[in-house]
Order: structure tokens, then C-alpha cells, then sequence
């Protein structure tokens, strides 16, 4: 029976609930800024075809960061808009405009634009 707490027992109640580490690290971030920058030079070396494909990791970098905003909004990290918008160089109302919830649509009301 251990009664004594051990050195890495926490009150929760006493402590934040949000933990401020790096979830991914800069090494894995340069080394997707080395691949597109790699699939930039194949396109400009000729590849037009290629540009295309370009153009859509464009579209899949803007959902990934509008997905990694909503998660760090969620509850269990909590961090606030200005947080966010400090982070990306930005207002806090640019931040919330640019990735806050959108109002669902249905496919109907989708199709009726």
C-alpha cells in the first residue's frame, strides 16, 4: 500500500488542463516545406502538368490548418483567438473570420448559391 504520493502525482484539480507542448516538431515542418519546394522546381523545370497537383496542396494546406485551428479550439487545449491569432501573425477578428465555424449548409441550400 503506497501512501507516500509519488513525484509525478497531480492534484487535476489544481493544475491547468491544457498542456503546452509541442505536438509536432520543426524538423517535420521543414521537411514538408523541402517537398513542396522540390515539387516546385520539378513544375518549373518544365512539368506544367504538375502545376495542377501544386495548386491542390494548396487547397490541402489550407484544410490542414483550418483543421489543426479547430482542434487547439476544442476543450481539451482551449486556446483562445488571440492565442491563435498571435501565432499566425494575425488580428484576432482575421483569425476567428478566417477559421472559426461555419454555419452548416445543406446540400440543398449548397446547391440554391
Amino acid at each position: 500500500m503506497d501512501l507516500v504520493p509519488c513525484p509525478g502525482d497531480v492534484n487535476t484539480a489544481l493544475t491547468a488542463n491544457r498542456r503546452r507542448d509541442t505536438v509536432e516538431n520543426p524538423e517535420f515542418a521543414a521537411f514538408a516545406a523541402r517537398i513542396l519546394r522540390a515539387c516546385a522546381r520539378r513544375v518549373a523545370d518544365g512539368d506544367v502538368e504538375g502545376l495542377a497537383a501544386l495548386v491542390a496542396l494548396r487547397s490541402e494546406l489550407d484544410e490542414a490548418i483550418t483543421e489543426a485551428v479547430a482542434g487547439l479550439r476544442q476543450p481539451q487545449w482551449s486556446y483562445s483567438w488571440s492565442e491563435i491569432a498571435r501565432v499566425l501573425g494575425t488580428t484576432r477578428q482575421a483569425a476567428q473570420q478566417r477559421y472559426g465555424s461555419k454555419p452548416f449548409c445543406s446540400s440543398s441550400q449548397e446547391a440554391a448559391r
